[in-house]
């Protein structure tokens, strides 16, 4: 029955991760019915499996979060620019160029990463203690729907950062301000950081891409002071839960960001936003009356 409820619970994880709906969110909700015990183990494997689904931005992502991919220039380069030398320095060039813009990406990826982890770091046990639970999520989910409703009805702001690379490091910085409303359960990390990017000038393609890469150092940070918190005091079984929920929450995750990618080319985030609504007060509903 375990493997069953971890099987669930990785593609709950898989599919909301990078939606902008809080995959912490549902999966404190859904451990109201597929419940894993003892709770601090629940805690711990709601967020260690989110390893998975960032794996999934890696692979999907590897060769523009790579500096050193020689496929950035290879597709653009003529056979007459390489000789029994090598490349010629107009390639050369070329190469150095794309190598700089990956490194300046990820130094802007680490910039908006700051926030969240001095905050993580200071009060992840006063977030555990204090907001993990249905009733704080379902609000959460009810006021960044709202949110998300009222920023897609505005006037569209003008984009000064159409790609990833074009993001600033002053934009980066408020981002990774936006991220730290992600403590709370059930706001949702994407839907801060997408949004907030939004509202500074980034295209959602844009805002998408930077979300999904500053997931891999704000998750791993998370899942590693998790780790260092339990002490690594996992059962074997316990090991294995993780292991097959990671994998399930890749397959899914690498699915979702394919088809989220292409549906926000052409549709906005409102439906996200009822969805939020719809789901925070059917979950008040049934924690108060059940």
């Amino acid at each position: 029955m375990d493997i069953i409820k971890v099987i669930i619970l990785g593609i709950v994880e898989g599919i909301t991760e990078f939606l902008p709906i809080s995959s912490t969110g549902h999966l404190i909700l859904v451990n109201e019915f597929v419940n894993l015990s003892p709770q601090e183990f629940a805690n711990a494997f709601n967020v260690i499996i989110q390893l998975g689904a960032i794996l999934s931005v890696v692979v999907l992502y590897f060769e523009k979060l790579n500096p050193f991919s020689l496929n950035k220039i290879q597709r653009k380069t003529d056979i007459s620019e390489y000789s029994e030398k090598g490349f010629t320095d107009k390639v050369k060039f070329r190469f150095h160029n794309a190598h700089l813009g990956t490194v300046r990406l990820w130094i802007k990826v680490v910039i908006a990463f700051l926030p969240a982890a001095v905050l993580g770091f200071l009060f992840d046990d006063l977030i555990d203690k204090y907001l993990f639970n249905p009733l704080n999520v379902a609000i959460a989910l009810i006021a960044w729907g709202v949110v998300i409703i009222f920023i897609e009805k505005r006037p569209a702001k003008e984009v000064t950062s159409p790609t990833v690379n074009k993001i600033t490091a002053k934009q980066a910085l408020l981002i990774g301000f936006f991220q730290c409303f992600a403590m709370i359960p059930g706001t949702s990390r994407s839907a801060a950081t997408i949004i907030g990017a939004m509202l500074i000038g980034t295209s959602r393609t844009a805002a998408a891409e930077f979300s999904f890469f500053l997931a891999i150092p704000t998750m791993l940070g998370a899942t590693t002071l998790k780790i260092i918190k339990m002490g690594l005091a996992f059962t074997s079984a316990q090991w294995m839960y993780i292991l097959l929920g990671s994998i399930v929450s890749y397959v899914v995750a690498r699915i979702v960001i394919v088809k989220f990618m292409g549906y926000i080319k052409n549709n906005n985030f409102t439906v996200f936003g009822y969805y939020r609504i719809v789901l925070g007060i059917v979950s008040i509903l049934y924690l108060t009356l059940i």
